[in-house]
């Protein structure tokens, strides 16, 4: 017999997990143009000191932003693939990968706040910044009648995915709404993870010529969608000309999103799920 099954607390643990594991998940109809506003959903969700100090201070090469630009994109896109649109399996097993990564992901003595990746607490707030990013997205250039208290139950799955159990998840969008303005108000955000996270926005983490190229764009797109209070936080304002090149680019978008095929509004999140599960079939890295 073994001590996992001598421990009565280790095989509720486990049981916790395969329910997690096995819940079933509508596909939140995920939209491509989410990908603009990606720069600004980092910032909020690297606002909170402790998680951003984790990824600003992690030893993690292969999730190294400004070393490994494409493989980091790849992996967090694919983990909100999985997330909103896999099945339980999908879900189970790129989670067994993320924490082979995460489990490197620790303060130090030397660090200014403390941080572990496994942390529910942190979890909870990426997940809230992932699952308000959605809704967003719905706002801007998808269907707002789809933000839907069923909808928001189910964003759950954005954090529940990796290590955070459900009942941390606020009952209602009521009270995710005062978790998140309370957790906004007690944020602050210190020069070093400022100044790291302005040169993600100017895209400093690809070549120069590209940042040179499209690093104004990004700009203007990531202030737009930044709420103000997170612009206040950042001390950044948008400049009349980036709000206009932001609103023209919403109003045409949206237009052009009612006449294209769902394959097309999905991409690439549909393809980067289709290509996890190739991975899975193949035997290759997940992250």
């Amino acid at each position: 017999m073994t001590a996992e099954a001598l421990d009565p607390s280790v095989a509720e643990r486990h049981s916790k997990r395969s329910e997690l594991d096995a819940q079933t998940v509508d596909d939140l109809d995920m939209l491509g143009l989410a990908l603009l506003a990606g720069p600004a959903n980092v910032i909020m969700q690297l606002a909170v000191p402790a998680v951003g100090y984790g990824v600003y201070e992690s030893k993690v090469e292969s999730g190294n932003l400004f070393k490994v630009p494409v493989k980091r994109t790849r992996t967090t896109l694919t983990y909100l693939a999985v997330a909103a649109m896999g099945t339980a399996d999908d879900r189970r097993r790129y989670r067994q990968a993320v924490n082979k990564a995460h489990v490197q992901v620790r303060s130090t003595d030397d660090s200014p706040v403390k941080y572990n990746a496994f942390d529910p607490e942190l979890q909870l707030w990426v997940a809230a910044c992932l699952y308000r990013g959605w809704e967003d997205t719905q706002r801007f250039f998808g269907d707002p009648s789809k933000i839907t208290e069923d909808a928001y139950r189910q964003g759950a799955v954005m954090g529940t995915t990796l290590q955070m159990p459900p009942e941390m998840w606020p009952a209602t969008r009521a009270d995710f709404e005062a978790y998140w303005n309370e957790t906004v108000e007690g944020i602050e955000i210190d020069d070093t993870i400022r100044d790291y996270l302005l040169k993600i926005v100017r895209m400093e983490f690809l070549p120069r010529p590209v940042s040179l190229m499209a690093g104004w764009w990004s700009e203007a797109m990531t202030l737009g969608f930044l709420p103000p209070e997170f612009r206040e936080k950042m001390g950044v304002r948008m400049s009349r000309r980036q709000e206009l090149l932001f609103n023209t680019h919403n109003a045409i978008a949206r237009r052009v999103l009612r006449i294209l095929p769902r394959p097309l509004t999905a991409f690439p999140f549909n393809l980067l799920l289709a290509d996890v599960r190739w991975r899975m079939r193949t035997g290759r890295p997940l992250v």
